[in-house]
């Protein structure tokens, strides 16, 4: 990063500046990844109410074949990544930790992994409605990590005009790279998806904010935005937590979005840049969402690098794929290391939501001290959190379990968990673990 960059650049207060740990996988191309023999597609792998499945044991699927349907405008539908057979539906171990409701495919032996079941359709004649329609049918959710399904993001209320659609290039997360290789290989669907979601939202202009650290995905995708186009490409500062819709409006645009609301209510729709790659891809095809790119890295990796894998792909096949040994004691993480959530199991499959998986050893880089001292109100909580929030006060309120507070009267829910606290607490007190046990028992005890 230049001098003048570093003084001038884009981005907002506070927040951290975590090692990059991105130099094993950022130059090496995406490469696909084989079918394991048995895939677990769970229901409820997207935000919003689980899917409701379409077939039976021991019938016969094509790849792109939908599997399970959208209960309700809040959902999506699920289609097979295999062509094969289904063996049951069942419930299954899920990275959350209760088993959830799965259909289980047995792949084809010797399969290609050409898409079988496909829908073309002439997206120049879509409205609006239609497009957003096409990508619920899609089953497309947001590829950044929080599986929000995107056509519920794109269907904003009327009475919210947008103006302008804000894409996250930023990947500002330590060991991940799938982003940044999609920019540099697929920046041609960006760009369409972009296009078609700039008409979903009847946005004005788009924006796609990347970190300049990136100089050559910044490159890559103004290679393929035309002259009139209304889509720009600007750098924002290398920092973390960038990429968070908060921060990145506010580092493009200089908008602020109040406590307790939705960027729609200022003008603005944040999607992922790995989501528009997605729209790009399958809505000219009519196909479903049957795969994704995940990085995979980390010191207990002996091949990292970003692969395109196949949902429902078992976490244990994959990790055996890239060279990890059996019975290792290093800690697996599902997303990136500030954000991500650890796995007690392998036994557990890639979602549509899983954009990493990073081996951690014992005492590795980012692999946190294991012991938890008591706060020693240094304030460097204080000082980093980017929404301007009071860690250590929320923290002290979670131990005498005055969740209620918390939320009242100290903004807990404008916490978006992004780990910045954690990070530099000389303590090593996970901050963020105690705040996602308030938010839940607050949810339970409203509902």
């Amino acid at each position: 990063m230049g001098l003048l960059s570093y003084l001038t650049g884009l981005t907002f207060p506070r927040g951290v500046h975590p090692p990059g740990l991105k130099d094993d996988t950022r130059e090496l191309p995406i490469r696909r990844m084989a079918f394991a023999p048995r895939m677990v597609l769970p229901l409820d792998q997207h935000f919003g109410p689980a899917a409701r499945a379409l077939v039976a044991k021991n019938q016969e699927v094509v790849r792109g074949e939908p599997i399970a349907e959208a209960v309700d405008d809040d959902s999506v539908p699920i289609h097979s990544p295999v062509t094969g057979t289904v063996e049951g539906i069942e419930l299954m171990p899920t990275a959350r930790g209760p088993k959830a409701e799965a259909i289980i495919l047995r792949a084809a032996p010797g399969d290609s992994q050409h898409v079988r079941w496909v829908k073309p359709q002439d997206l120049a004649k879509c409205s609006a409605r239609e497009l957003i329609e096409a990508i619920q049918q899609a089953g497309i959710v947001g590829q950044g990590g929080a599986a929000f399904p995107t056509h519920r993001k794109l269907r904003v209320p009327d009475k919210y005009p947008v103006d302008t659609l804000v894409i996250n290039g930023c990947e500002c997360e330590p060991y991940l790279t799938a982003d940044h290789r999609i920019m540099l290989e697929y920046g041609q669907d960006v760009i369409a998806g972009i296009r078609l979601a700039m008409r979903a939202v009847r946005a004005e202009q788009a924006i796609i904010g990347v970190e300049d650290d990136k100089p050559e995905a910044i490159a890559a995708l103004r290679e393929h935005i035309k002259a009139d186009d209304a889509i720009s490409v600007v750098e924002v500062r290398s920092k973390y937590p960038q990429g968070s819709e908060k921060m990145l409006i506010k580092a493009l645009l200089d908008r602020e979005v109040p406590s307790g609301c939705f960027p729609y209510q200022i003008g603005v729709v944040v999607n992922n840049i790995g989501t528009m790659a997605q729209i790009g891809q399958l809505l000219p095809r009519g196909q479903g969402l049957i795969e994704r790119v995940i990085t995979v890295a980390g010191p207990g990796v002996e091949k990292p690098g970003n692969y395109i894998v196949p949902i429902g792909t078992p976490l244990r096949y994959l990790l055996e794929s890239v060279g990890y040994p059996k019975d290792d004691p290093s800690r697996i993480i599902l997303g990136g290391p500030m954000m991500g959530s650890t796995v007690a199991a392998l036994d557990v499959p890639v979602t549509k939501s899983i954009s990493g998986v990073i081996v951690l050893p014992e005492g590795s880089e980012l692999d946190p001290a294991p012991r938890i001292q008591p706060c020693i109100r240094c304030g460097d909580c204080v000082d980093v959190c980017p929404v301007g929030l009071n860690p250590a006060d929320l923290a002290r309120l979670a131990a005498a379990r005055q969740y209620e507070v918390m939320e009242d009267e100290y903004n807990l829910n404008d916490c978006f968990e992004c780990g910045c606290c954690s990070f530099v607490c000389p303590s090593n007190i996970p901050l963020v673990q105690y705040f996602r046990i308030a938010k839940s028992l607050n949810r339970e005890r409203m509902s």
